[in-house]
């Protein structure tokens, strides 16, 4: 899957030519952790990841049993750096409150360990769990075990019931007027009674006998409204060592390398999607289901504090799906006040993004883009309601890239009802995008159905059947599913990954598309000028 230069020269040479040194550099030294990271999986920890640390331990796992089991384990190198780097920010701190952010499941392990580290040394300290996680995955929460190690759990959008939480510590508010948060019940002895519910069987007296009742997971959610978009104020990094945090170049591609080389000042300009009807997607959820956007005045106003805090001038807007319409008026509002900063986002590639948009987004800093042409099938865009089509898509990508843009595209397979031919001719698709310039990169990844989309709420809807979930009181999240398609996922998706990674070094775009695959697959219904001519009508 490598280019070999076969008159044995430099074998990095087509990628960094003669004067990319220092990209040379950080690309090795990127090879040289990795092969580190090898040896903490082969000497230390076998979970070891940089980016999905133990995540199995986590990833909608019904139990708590396994992360239990985890955390009594005698603390080995990486558990000792990390609890001493906690002590440390305690000693220097001093706190009396500790927020723990969880976005990922290969962040749950960590953020228990320090965890574990703060109640050991300061067991006064309060402890909360939030993050995106535990949005998506703890939202039935019944595990009385994982207090042992914080105090509270909150849920969403985090100002409102922090700010909730806080007033309850300093003892201005009870327990019951919390906001989304899950607290433990210390045990309490039941009073006798009649011998049913949670009491024990009759004893020798005829009488009944109390018992102590274990500590039970309450959840409160006293309504309020939460904090307005416009009013949760500017991101700070205050007290964080920016100069100390590593650039990363593992993907040569130009596009790929903007996630981990160089660091950006992460920005939101809007919360939530103001689409929020993709099929695949968490709709039913806060994060998603709640639109609010902010004006291109307050923003170019964040973006200015956060400029002056942290001298970088590097923006990534982290939202689902960027609002076109607030793209403009931020790229208007920028390039009024010569604001001079480079950014990137997820969009939808719809048609409001017009050349003329594309560039004016350009001029005012715009360096790439990505978003999601999914499973390359009009069949299926319009199954999973994603609102675009492939030609659609290619005239969008297109035209950002003409403005100078580096487009990334996210692809998925696996979707309810895709067949075999599904799967060729998407590939064939991306093929002719890059053919194209239309994209720069991709990634394929292999569709999830979760208990919050479209597709776990209604399966029939899409032609599958659910399998039944495992009891359990922890992490409740993705469900399996019996597609009666007849499609070998695996053998194809290996495929897709080859081939795109192949494209996205300009790598067998002239190839047959059928070469890619490992198993025997039908040739492509897609003509060869598919996108050609979707690009030479007019919009």
């Amino acid at each position: 899957d490598n280019y070999v230069d076969e008159d044995g020269g430099d074998p990095l040479a087509w990628a960094f030519g003669a004067l990319g040194l220092q990209d040379r550099a950080r690309h090795l030294a990127t090879l040289l952790l990795n092969d580190l990271a090898d040896v903490l999986r082969d000497a230390v920890d076998p979970r070891f990841e940089f980016v999905r640390y133990a995540e199995k331990l986590a990833a909608a796992q019904p139990h708590f049993d396994p992360l239990a089991d985890a955390l009594a384990q005698a603390p080995h190198l990486i558990d000792r750096t990390l609890q001493r780097l906690t002590l440390e920010a305690l000693a220097q701190h001093q706190p009396d409150v500790v927020l723990l952010s969880v976005p990922f499941p290969g962040s749950v392990y960590a953020a228990l360990r320090i965890a574990q580290a703060i109640k050991a040394t300061r067991p006064e300290v309060v402890v909360a769990l939030g993050g995106g996680y535990v949005n998506t995955e703890l939202r039935e929460l019944a595990e009385p075990r994982l207090f042992d190690f914080v105090d509270y759990v909150t849920l969403d959008g985090g100002e409102r019931p922090l700010l909730a939480l806080l007033e309850h510590i300093a003892g201005k508010r009870g327990k019951t007027r919390l906001v989304r948060t899950f607290w433990r019940d210390s045990a309490e002895e039941i009073a006798a009674g009649p011998p049913q519910g949670d009491f024990a069987p009759l004893g020798g007296t005829g009488e009944a006998q109390p018992r102590t009742r274990g500590p039970t997971v309450r959840y409160t959610n006293f309504v309020e409204p939460d904090v307005p978009f416009a009013e949760v104020g500017t991101p700070t990094w205050d007290g964080l060592p920016l100069d100390r945090y590593l650039s990363l170049l593992d993907m040569l591609n130009p596009m790929n390398r903007l996630w981990s080389d160089g660091r950006w000042n992460k920005l939101t300009v809007a919360h939530g999607c103001y689409w929020k009807k993709c099929s695949f997607c968490d709709v039913s959820l806060d994060y998603i289901s709640r639109y609010e956007a902010a004006s291109a005045e307050l923003l170019v106003d964040r973006i200015e504090a956060i400029v002056r805090e942290t001298g970088q001038t590097g923006f990534h807007f982290v939202d689902e799906a960027a609002p076109p319409k607030a793209l403009k008026a931020l790229a208007e509002e920028l390039l009024r006040r010569g604001v001079a900063i480079s950014w990137w986002g997820n969009i939808r590639f719809e048609k409001t993004f017009t050349p003329e948009l594309c560039q004016l987004l350009a001029d005012s800093g715009c360096i790439a883009i990505s978003g999601g042409l999914e499973v390359a099938s009009d069949r299926l865009l319009q199954l999973m309601k994603k609102g675009v089509s492939v030609e659609q898509v290619a005239r969008v990508t297109k035209a950002f890239a003409d403005a100078g843009v580096l487009v990334h595209a996210y692809l998925m397979y696996g979707f309810p009802t895709q067949t075999t031919q599904d799967t060729v001719d998407a590939l064939e698709y991306v093929r002719q995008l890059f053919e194209h310039g239309c994209i720069h990169s991709g990634f394929f990844h292999r569709f999830a159905c979760t208990v919050h989309s479209p597709v776990g709420m209604d399966p029939a809807a899409f032609g599958v059947t659910l399998q039944p979930l495992p009891p359990g009181r922890f992490a409740k999240n993705d469900i399996g599913f019996i597609d009666p398609t007849p499609t070998d996922h695996d053998g194809l998706g290996q495929g897709l990954k080859k081939g795109l990674y192949n494209f996205m070094h300009g790598i067998g775009i002239d190839s047959d598309i059928r070469s890619w695959f490992p198993v025997r697959v039908p040739k492509t219904t897609v003509s060869r000028h598919f996108i050609e001519r979707a690009l030479s009508t007019s919009r």
